[in-house]
């Protein structure tokens, strides 16, 4: 794949202002996952990335809703698991769980508690890093139950709200920052 391909498949990715509020421009990627060649190019480039930068994991990890989408589509192409994290309340079995703040109250996620194992290796995938708390308590969760964070990959970062602050303790891979 081009780098002109991918930069076809990106510029599908439209902005919807003022959603969910006022003051906020909401990336849509749906144009761009609805196109299902430029839904392969970009798993594809992403798994490009993963061998590039030599990531090592046992399975991905990856928050609700379109961490799930990249996420499931990455595993099955480098044949890893795929965790599920939720939002509270949605898993069957026994659960981690991690609060975290947001902008105006608190937020929380989590997993089954039995999902990984101590020492294991786990990447976070998202489609979108912002300001980094979802991924940040995503690795807390992780970390909570003895496994190890070995990288963090998203579709896209806003790199003016500085995401990756929250994460510095961890390798950050996009393919997409928008300033």
């Amino acid at each position: 794949m081009t780098d002109t391909d991918l930069q076809d498949c990106l510029e599908r990715i439209r902005d919807i202002p003022d959603f969910p509020k006022p003051g906020i421009v909401f990336k849509d990627i749906t144009p761009m996952l609805g196109h299902g060649p430029c839904f392969q190019r970009v798993v594809e480039r992403m798994a490009d990335l993963w061998r590039e930068r030599g990531i090592e994991a046992d399975v991905l990890a990856c928050p609700e809703a379109r961490g799930f989408i990249f996420g499931a589509a990455l595993a099955y192409r480098l044949g890893l698991g795929f965790v599920p994290i939720r939002k509270p309340n949605k898993l069957p079995h026994k659960i981690a769980r991690v609060e975290y703040q947001l902008e105006y109250g608190t937020d929380a996620v989590e997993m089954h508690s039995d999902a990984v194992t101590p020492g294991q290796r786990v990447v976070l995938v998202d489609d979108l890093l912002a300001t980094g708390g979802t991924t940040a308590a995503c690795a807390r969760l992780v970390h909570d139950i003895g496994a190890t964070v070995s990288a963090c990959v998203f579709l896209m970062e806003l790199g003016f709200l500085d995401g990756r602050q929250r994460l510095k303790d961890y390798p950050v891979y996009c393919l997409l920052t928008v300033d």
